[in-house]
């Protein structure tokens, strides 16, 4: 037997140095006990006893709720195309992924190997939400101007020049720091709660 976690010693090293295996770190055995914990409620009571699947989904469903919300306070009327929109006041993928993010934390810590994981994925998407997606909105209001103004003079079939390119696609970087801290509190409260 190796000794792993018996507190018998077992030799190694170069020119005969000796060295004791000793018991696994504290947070090796707390981490391997809540995975455990996780596993076996989820196993139990479904996809919704499983805290991050929850902090996921409920920052998510805030967050294109309230953009029901701020949508009225901008355009003072009740719309609900919002709740099925991208783009918008506060980013619902930024809450999404930072509430798993901060779930993953809670649970597992952040010395987990899942933690960086997790960020890093966050730090992509709210990366392409505030960039990439912004700037292809952005493109699209520009291509939808020009077709609309030579319409008559392009060479297009009937169906390319009738379609109207959608133009919110991404976010300011205000909707996507709303949303993040959305997905923070989200995260903490399921996960404590």
């Amino acid at each position: 037997s190796s000794g792993f976690g018996t507190g018998k010693g077992v030799a190694s090293g170069a020119k005969g140095s000796r060295r004791l295996a000793s018991s696994p770190p504290p947070a090796a055995v707390s981490h391997a006990a809540s995975t455990a914990t996780a596993a076996v409620a989820a196993s139990q009571g479904g996809v919704w006893s499983n805290v991050v699947f929850r902090a996921m989904f409920i920052a998510w469903l805030a967050a294109q709720v309230l953009k029901i919300g701020t949508s009225y306070l901008t355009s003072r009327r009740w719309d609900w195309r919002p709740l099925f929109d991208s783009g918008g006041m506060p980013s619902s993928h930024s809450a999404l992924c930072m509430g798993v993010t901060t779930a993953v934390a809670c649970l597992h810590g952040v010395t987990s190997s899942l933690f960086p994981i997790c960020l890093g994925f966050s730090a992509i998407v709210m990366y392409d939400a505030a960039n990439v997606r912004l700037q292809a909105g952005k493109h699209a209001q520009i291509l939808n101007a020009v077709v609309a103004k030579t319409k008559e003079n392009l060479e297009l079939d009937q169906s390319i020049t009738d379609m109207k390119l959608k133009e919110v696609l991404g976010h300011s970087k205000t909707q996507v720091l709303c949303g993040a801290l959305l997905g923070v509190i989200v995260g903490l409260w399921v996960s404590w709660s």
